[in-house]
């Protein structure tokens, strides 16, 4: 009688890859899902007989073992699972057998080898059938990233577009971005994001075995995907001198940026800011199957020293400085993660904090999260992972000094418990529009319940501090009520080539004349407050009758900002104003101006697999030409990689109309990205949705 031997194996990849919801992957392997049964057919030469046995082995990582779940040997058997890895025989036809595999809900994710041993009497034989890559699985119970509202998993799993929120407070603005996912070698790009890691450089057998957990995973990626510590993805630079990259608002999504870092033998990608490692991030946390969302928070405080306040500094002429290490960025992106948190308890579960842009150290290395959303609520700072750092970024106070070289002293003009943190935004499930999810952060601003948490969360940190019933920085201020008040009014059109126009209206709140002297200038930064160059000053002196307003025209020429405007195209404008000897009043504006417009229009019906022309239109708003005009498109499904098209000089006032072809591979609503760039415009951005015909 012939030994039993193997013949042949049909992974049913097409079959399988359905039912895991992973056939959206563009690379061809068998994409599995942890927790749920896969079919293969297995020929041998004949059907076993009994004193003969088929073993499977399953095994990931470079030292696999039993004890650490990273490989599991079982026999063909006939029982149902038990939450370990399992091999059913479900039906047989002459020498082909048809086999179920299932393996463990809590399963470490990556790539996996599938071995059999056929054992008869006197003869032993393994061999290795193949791999497969195994991922989170959303779609199961059992699984600590499940989710079980379908149209919520669709988003937060499936789709490879989405919309980020920027700007500032008083101008929410949104870039599209292509997370791209599906995309061809992204996935396992990813996968060698997480054998990057120091973590797996140091101690591989244990990190693989942590990849079991998404909590685990998730603060692995918020280090890898900043450049710091670990040669990651990507290397920040907020310094509004991009030379030796690209100017991070330049990028249309994370695809060419993993692809960059995969072909030039990881090598940190040049350059990004909060909303690329966030873009970027989403991209990875959705391939491996951990729901993931995009989070912009507006005026966010990033708060060095812990003590849940942020200094900000003027000198008297009205200069903002660069001065102590907090900052408010007028706004900030992170990523919130979906998962169980066995480690605080059920209360905990849900969305969690991960942000990987670089900007405070945790246990040595710059990762943060993740935090539980429900902890930052409930001013829980005392747990897992960075809460005090997450927990100021959206609740710090504010606190405004006026430093005076000269006489070498500071004094605090004033404590805003109210301004950081607002307008917490994310992309609405199934639209382009905006989600509000602020409440899910805090309690509504200057309730009773805010004021509470923000104590508890002051006790734990400082725990003793006696600060009174209203704020952290409850420092007394003998300075009676302010005689006046100020602020800054837009008059007309911002826009980048036109002339800014403010009002500055400075009013007095008292029955007696004041005479008010008022110093302003403004600057040029870049959104998280770094001072670019100032651009404008003026001081005046003003009589103001009682309880009288009046207006200052403010007017800042394209010629004083335009070689000092980045990409951000925003201008920080200050004024200091002060009654007699009373205490100063300090009034900020951050204007953002608006670039002209990109139209992109798509120019017949788009079809899969059918070449489709789209056209640019871009009109030069200037008195004069504008050159060095490259054009860059990408959308997933739409083209494959990403098109670079150089666009010739324009005239002053000159139209441009440039036309390119994509060729739609998936049927849907897709999304094309595109950014223009050139020597008087930076980046300007255009998206256009586009429903592709079978």
């Amino acid at each position: 009688m012939a030994d039993l031997k193997f013949q042949n194996i049909d992974w049913q990849t097409n079959a399988n890859r359905q039912a895991h919801h992973t056939d959206k992957f563009y690379n061809p392997d068998l994409i599995l899902r942890r927790g749920q049964s896969f079919d293969l057919s297995l020929t041998l030469n004949r059907l076993p007989r009994s004193g003969e046995s088929l073993v499977f082995i399953v095994s990931t990582g470079p030292s696999p073992s039993e004890l650490a779940k990273t490989k599991a040997v079982f026999p063909l058997s006939r029982e149902t699972n038990d939450g370990n890895w399992r091999a059913q025989l479900v039906s047989q036809m002459n020498s082909t057998l048809i086999i179920s595999i299932i393996s463990p809900a809590n399963a470490p994710i990556g790539w996996y080898t599938l071995s059999i041993q056929i054992s008869s009497p006197g003869n032993n034989s393994t061999l290795k059938l193949g791999m497969f890559i195994l991922l989170f699985n959303p779609w199961v119970q059992a699984d600590g990233v499940f989710m079980s509202n379908h149209a919520e998993r669709e988003e937060y799993v499936q789709e490879d577009a989405g919309i980020i929120f920027v700007g500032s407070t008083n101008r929410i603005g949104m870039v599209g971005w292509n997370f791209g996912q599906f995309e061809e070698d992204i996935l396992t790009t990813c996968l060698s994001i997480l054998d990057m890691s120091l973590n797996f450089r140091r101690d591989p057998t244990t990190d693989v075995a942590r990849r079991s957990d998404p909590k685990y995973v998730g603060r692995v990626l918020s280090a890898m995907i900043n450049s710091n510590d670990d040669n990651g993805v990507i290397a920040g630079n907020w310094s509004g001198n991009y030379g030796g990259g690209l100017d991070p608002r330049n990028w249309n999504g994370s695809v060419e940026i993993l692809k960059q870092w995969k072909k030039s033998g990881f090598r940190p990608v040049r350059f990004g800011q909060c909303w690329v490692f966030a873009g970027t991030l989403n991209t990875v946390l959705r391939a491996l199957g951990i729901p993931s969302r995009v989070i912009t928070n507006f005026n966010s405080a990033h708060d060095t020293d812990q003590n849940l306040s942020v200094d900000v500094y003027y000198d008297p002429k009205g200069n903002p400085l660069d001065k102590g290490s907090d900052s408010v960025w007028n706004f900030h992106v992170w990523n919130e993660a979906w998962f169980v948190r066995t480690d605080l308890g059920p209360s905990y579960s849900g969305w969690q904090v991960l942000d990987a842009t670089p900007q405070e150290r945790s246990q040595g290395v710059f990762q943060c999260g993740p935090a539980s959303v429900m902890a930052i609520r409930e001013g829980d700072v005392n747990l897992d992972f960075d809460m005090p750092f997450v927990f100021a970024e959206v609740n710090a106070d504010r606190i405004t000094w006026i430093y005076d070289s000269h006489r070498g002293n500071q004094k605090q003009n004033s404590l805003d418990p109210h301004t950081i943190g607002k307008y917490i935004s994310t992309k609405a499930v199934g639209s382009y529009s905006r989600m509000d999810v602020t409440e899910k952060y805090k309690y509504p601003e200057g309730s009773n319940q805010e004021r509470k948490v923000f104590e508890k969360a002051v006790g734990k940190l400082k725990p003793n501090s006696s600060f009174g019933p209203t704020s952290a920085g409850d420092i007394t201020n003998e300075e009676r009520e302010p005689s006046i008040s100020g602020r800054f009014k837009v008059n007309g059109i911002l826009a980048v080539g036109k002339e800014v126009n403010l009002a500055l209206l400075v009013k007095n709140l008292t029955r007696d004349m004041k005479t008010v002297t008022v110093n302003m200038t403004a600057w040029t930064i870049v959104y998280n407050g770094t001072l670019v160059h100032e651009v404008w000053k003026d001081s005046i002196t003003i009589s103001l009758d009682p309880e009288e307003e009046i207006q200052h025209p403010v007017k800042i020429t394209y010629a004083q900002y335009e070689k000092y405007l980045k990409a951000d195209n925003m201008i920080r404008t200050t004024a200091i104003c002060q009654a007699s000897d009373e205490a100063e009043v300090v009034v900020e504006r951050d204007v953002i101006l608006d670039n002209p417009t990109l139209t992109l229009e798509l120019l017949d019906q788009a079809k899969v697999r059918k070449p489709v022309n789209v056209q640019m239109l871009f009109s030069n708003p200037l008195d004069e030409p504008v050159k060095n005009c490259v054009l860059m498109v990408e959308g997933s499904g739409l083209l494959l990689g990403s098109l670079k098209i150089d666009v010739p000089t324009l005239r002053p006032k000159e139209r441009s109309r440039v036309r390119f072809e994509i060729m739609p591979t998936r049927s849907g609503t897709k999304q094309l990205l595109a950014d223009f760039s050139c020597n008087k415009f930076p980046a300007i951005k255009a998206m256009l949705s586009i429903d592709v015909a079978e």
